[in-house]
């Protein structure tokens, strides 16, 4: 009798379910130009239907009112949540996609022929890849080609605002259209001299570690422990950041780890059509002024210079706001411009990141005052939920040394949002805007903050090689991110959270009495528009960071630490001997303790004693190895302990045989060159050739293969190298192809591993 009376009911609601599902949902963002909208981009066609698309669908947030609640706490110093940040997984949890309305999507996708390519329920999209033909009939559009109405070329768009057939609304689908191309915010220089400019890079141009000088200044913070990340709309060479290295006699702190999302690849190669100008000053930029930082990671989500490039910018950010493909950086840096249809297009993302306690610095622009005709890219930088970064002209007073004065440079992008984005509220404080900034009350103001941006910076790219002159907003914002390293590395040393989205704090210290103290205002120069003034303006923001004193006002004065040092730090012992070092302990910021120290990273058959241990001041460390103690060079590590403080330093240790025999050591184990034009040949690289053992070593032959040859014709070692000497082996590159070019350096002598061999890369072009 029951089953009889609920048969009907569930008849009908299994009825309602299936119409409802099948009802055609309208997004909640636009993506419709406004050029097609009206019919000011003339038609030209479709775009082919067997075309293979990349794009991006995002989910929409969930509970929006109760996140700008938690927002508002979250950067309240008075509330209890204060800096109190989520995990990605605690985020979807609260905000993001259910996980049926995210099955659904996948669902979605497969019936409608696309493949996925990458994406996340935590990340709140699908980056999928299919034909024109698919993506027409699953969003109810047609691709359209244009003529563009500004530039010399077409365009695709979708001609109708995307419907999906789902049972809830999504918040956007990127990638439809290329409209408008992402634009680097790097330029040249008109003008050859270089005035003002006191570099340590070749030819006295700017290096990234010079702005570590001018803007830091001390030595302590490196970035520890802290990941940094980039968003780039075009892949990379890492070999011109070798080439970069190599040039500025600095030793590369790492190798960057470079992430494709949504099906773009990474790689950028002149040969190719790519420029990589703009990624690898980024990675100059953020790893010069934090060195010591854990991670590079440059997430790649574009392909501007194709023919018919696209980018789809939601697949960086979801990625960024993950821990699928690496740990969460909290600084996060973005040197790319372009136009959006839809301005709050991204920000679910921005917002994700302010509650998982990250900061994203976007470059404010090089064509000067908003609006500008030459440029008309004002985002991301005019968005209320990321950090923008203007331009400054700086002076150093010497090669490499500290802030000496700063003017605002003339094409700083600034100005006041052109897309009506209200003015968020650490704007709105009392004595940010006011006649003398010109700045608007009721619309966000740009920039935020400001560095260096003049045409004083050296750069290696694939396209153009090695060179100085270059400027942009897009050195100032890489160099932000690293330097927020250094705030987050203190904020945790102190046993604080890390900053999150800092605006607010800059903010609240930019009207606060330790202004002057904190930053550097600059008060002079303008844009064109706008004028630096006193305080915050329209063309440097709040101006550029003041050493430690920003710092320490963003992350609290430095506590108690130590640092250690060896001395000597390296040692060469036989096997069956010993050796021994000082380790000398350095107290900072009222530190008063013992240290314990402990040694790791040592080979087969040595042992390490420190006398006294613990010890408040020095200790001897005397490795010992036995007899047959394993040869060879290893680094051992020296740890100090004192509560909840570590320090660390390195000794190298040489053991070598009690035996008499020669032993070859070969730096660096391999050799890569930059790229190069073929028939052309390389400036030479070295090769140390070092016998470590106790015997003479006797050389007969030293060959090399490939497009590769030894600088002189002549044994460049010579016959024989005694004991514990070294020789350098002088190599070019001189390509007969295009292409990957391999080859090896072959030492053949009286070694016990002989032959010993060197492999060799480069790539012609």
């Amino acid at each position: 009798m029951i089953r009889k009376s609920s048969l009907p009911l569930i008849l009908v609601a299994l009825l309602s379910v299936a119409s409802f599902a099948s009802q055609t949902q309208s997004l909640m963002t636009r993506h419709v130009r406004e050029v097609v909208a009206a019919g000011e981009a003339q038609s030209v066609g479709r775009l082919p239907a067997t075309q293979t698309m990349l794009f991006d669908i995002v989910l929409a947030l969930r509970h929006q009112p109760e996140l700008d609640n938690f927002l508002q706490e979250l950067y309240d110093p008075s509330s209890s949540s204060y800096r109190h940040f989520l995990t990605p997984q605690e985020f979807t949890a609260r905000f993001g996609p259910s996980q049926e309305d995210y099955d659904a999507v996948v669902r979605f996708a497969a019936a409608s022929g696309f493949n996925v390519v990458g994406g996340s329920r935590d990340g709140m999209d699908l980056q999928l890849k299919g034909t024109v033909a698919s993506v027409e009939k699953a969003f109810h559009v047609t691709m359209g080609v244009y003529q563009h109405p500004s530039e010399n070329r077409t365009f695709y768009a979708p001609d109708r605002e995307p419907t999906v057939d789902l049972p809830f609304q999504l918040w956007h689908i990127s990638g439809l259209d290329n409209y408008s191309l992402p634009h680097p915010m790097y330029k040249h220089s008109d003008v050859k001299v270089h005035a003002n400019v006191a570099g340590s890079c070749p030819g006295g141009w700017y290096c990234g570690s010079d702005m570590r000088a001018a803007y830091y200044g001390g030595t302590a913070l490196t970035g520890t422990g802290q990941n940094i990340a980039l968003l780039e709309l075009a892949g990379t060479d890492l070999a011109d950041l070798n080439t970069y290295y190599t040039n500025v006699g600095q030793t590369k702190p790492y190798t960057p780890t470079l992430i494709s999302t949504g099906g773009y690849s990474t790689s950028c190669l002149a040969s190719s059509g790519c420029d990589d100008t703009e990624q690898t000053i980024d990675m100059t930029q953020a790893m010069g002024v934090a060195p010591g930082s854990k991670m590079l990671y440059m997430y790649v989500c574009g392909n501007a210079f194709a023919t018919h490039g696209g980018f789809s910018e939601t697949a960086c950010l979801s990625a960024m706001s993950t821990t699928t493909d690496a740990p969460l950086s909290s600084q996060i840096s973005c040197s790319w411009a372009w136009s959006p249809a839809d301005p709050s297009t991204d920000d679910p993302f921005y917002q994700k990141f302010a509650t998982q306690g990250q900061n994203f610095f976007t470059a404010s622009g090089d064509s000067g005052s908003y609006p500008s005709s030459s440029s008309p890219y004002y985002y991301p930088a005019e968005d209320a939920y990321v950090t923008a970064v203007g331009g400054t002209d700086l002076t150093v007073t010497k090669a490499g040394g500290p802030w000496s004065s700063e003017t605002a440079w003339a094409d700083s992008g600034g100005g006041i949002s052109q897309d009506s984005i209200p003015i968020p509220a650490w704007q709105q404080l009392a004595g940010v805007i006011n006649t003398s900034n010109g700045g608007s009350k009721t619309l966000r103001n740009i920039p935020d903050v400001a560095a260096e941006a003049n045409f004083d910076f050296y750069y290696c790219s694939d396209q153009s090689g090695c060179g100085g002159g270059l400027g942009g907003t897009s050195f100032a914002a890489p160099m932000w991110a690293g330097y927020m390293a250094l705030v987050n590395q203190q904020a945790i040393a102190n046993g604080n959270p890390a900053l999150g989205f800092v605006n607010p704090a800059l903010y609240n210290i930019g009207v606060g009495s330790s202004y002057g103290t904190d930053f550097h205002d600059i008060t002079s120069g303008g844009n064109g528009g706008f004028k630096a003034v006193k305080g915050y303006d329209l063309v440097t923001g709040w101006g550029s960071p003041n050493g430690s004193g920003l710092i320490n006002a963003l992350a609290g004065a430095a506590g108690p630490s130590f640092t250690l040092s060896a001395n000597p730090t390296s040692l060469s012992i036989k096997q069956g001997n010993g050796g021994t070092s000082t380790i000398t302990v350095t107290p900072a910021g009222g530190f008063s303790g013992s240290v314990t120290l402990s040694a790791s990273g040592l080979p087969s058959g040595v042992t390490a004693g420190f006398v006294p241990n613990p010890t408040t001041t020095t200790s001897t460390l005397t490795l010992t190895a036995s007899a047959s103690a394993a040869t060879g060079t290893s680094t051992v590590t020296i740890t100090g302990t004192s509560g909840s403080l570590t320090a660390t330093t390195t000794v190298s240790l040489t053991v070598t045989s009690s035996s008499s025999a020669p032993v070859v050591t070969l730096t660096p184990a391999s050799l890569s060159f930059a790229s190069r034009t073929v028939g052309t040949t390389s400036p030479a690289h070295s090769i140390k050739l070092a016998n470590t053992g106790n015997a003479t070593l006797n050389i007969s032959n030293i060959g090399i293969s490939g497009d590769f040859a030894l600088a002189t014709t002549t044994k460049p070692c010579g016959a024989t190298l005694a004991a514990g000497k070294s020789c350098s082996l002088k190599v070019t590159f001189t390509p007969t192809q295009k292409g990957t070019r391999t080859g090896d350096v072959t030492i053949t002598d009286n070694a016990a591993n002989s032959p010993q061999q060197v492999p060799l890369s480069g790539t012609g072009k």
